[in-house]
């Protein structure tokens, strides 16, 4: 009798731009083909991708280390920031244990939910921040929103208010977003700057160890969560979360090379309120563009059925033992992620697995 082994289903879902498509079905996938690595808004699912990450900054990119840009929003910058601090293996461990340990009561102030992510922010790179700045292989690159008019204040009412105006006029057109926040990109003073041209006014501020940790905290204040984050030093205003314009960075990046994208999804959403009306990236943006995103499969195999999120703080029959356990799975988990990759990466066979954005 013969016993026929049942393959298992793909951890990863592969995607690829069309310039991406063509050069690694010339040349495969080298680690000096990479050139910037962006990093979505996201919450907790940025841990529960903790094993793909880790193999792709400590096992991949390390094969030809050179100066590359890290670009992230919220969860994305402080991934990068972990990265940049501690070195990939100590630096995401620290940030999923942190992360993971959080405690959230449905009673707390918008003002305690801050303090509470300063201190894990604080925890997780306090110290460090010459490190972050002058990392030899990495140009750390945060991005933020700055407030505009109403939704400069914290107050309840204009607060709702330019949410509804936000959601309203987003629906007409991405580029009304701009009547409410402008993008803020902080990055260090040297090396190669990243700069961006769009519908969207950007402004640049420098890095430096008096502001770094002011604009990782930024880059993550929610509104309606978190207060804004007021007065950076050298740049006055209002600031907020980087993924209510750039949740998933549908970005010209400019790449020279491949932009390597480890992800939570297989698409791209430009900004925070584009999920509500499913609008999608650009692909003429994304044509350098690898995205590596865990598969329905991996995800429908995990504890919760999918990645951690941040209703899980509150879900209903999910106690704070529980949850933590759950994400420790999750992230234990996603060594299946990396695994996988790198498996992909030494039989140079993305291009049998790679498909196209849709």
């Amino acid at each position: 009798m013969r016993y026929i082994l049942k393959k298992s289903a793909p951890a990863l879902t592969i995607r690829a731009g069309h310039l991406a498509q063509q050069h690694i079905l010339q040349h495969g996938l080298q680690a000096q083909d990479v050139d910037i690595i962006p990093g979505a808004a996201g919450g907790p699912k940025g841990i529960g991708i903790f094993g793909l990450d880790q193999a792709i900054f400590e096992n991949f990119l390390t094969q030809a280390p050179k100066r590359r840009t890290l670009i992230g929003s919220s969860i994305g910058a402080w991934r990068f920031a972990s990265i940049t601090a501690w070195g990939a293996s100590e630096g995401l461990s620290r940030l999923a244990d942190l992360y993971t340990h959080l405690y959230f009561d449905k009673h707390m102030s918008m003002h305690d939910i801050g303090k509470i992510c300063q201190q894990m922010l604080l925890d997780l790179v306090q110290g460090r921040e010459q490190h972050m700045l002058n990392h030899p292989d990495y140009h750390l690159t945060i991005i933020s929103a700055k407030a505009r008019h109403l939704f400069q204040s914290d107050r309840a009412l204009p607060l709702l208010a330019s949410v509804a105006g936000i959601i309203g006029t987003n629906a007409l057109s991405r580029k009304n977003n701009r009547l409410f926040m402008q993008r803020v990109i902080s990055q260090p003073a040297y090396g190669a700057q990243f700069q961006v041209q769009d519908e969207f006014t950007t402004h640049y501020h420098p890095l430096n160890p008096d502001n770094i940790l002011s604009w990782l905290m930024a880059s993550a204040s929610i509104p309606g969560v978190m207060n804004a984050v007021n007065n950076i030093p050298d740049a006055k205003g209002s600031y907020r979360d980087g993924g209510l314009i750039d949740y998933h960075l549908d970005l010209d990046f400019n790449s020279q090379g491949i932009v390597l994208y480890p992800h939570f999804t297989d698409s791209i959403t430009p900004g925070w309120f584009d999920k509500m009306i499913k609008r999608r990236a650009k692909p003429s943006r994304q044509a350098r563009t690898l995205l590596i995103a865990p598969s329905p499969e991996y995800l429908a195999s995990l504890p919760l059925g999918r990645l951690p999120d941040r209703k899980d703080f509150s879900l209903k029959g999910l106690d704070q033992a529980t949850r933590i356990k759950f994400w420790q799975q999750s992230v234990s988990e996603s060594q299946r992620l990396g695994d996988e990759f790198l498996e992909l990466i030494e039989q140079q066979n993305l291009a049998a697995v790679m498909q196209n954005f849709t």
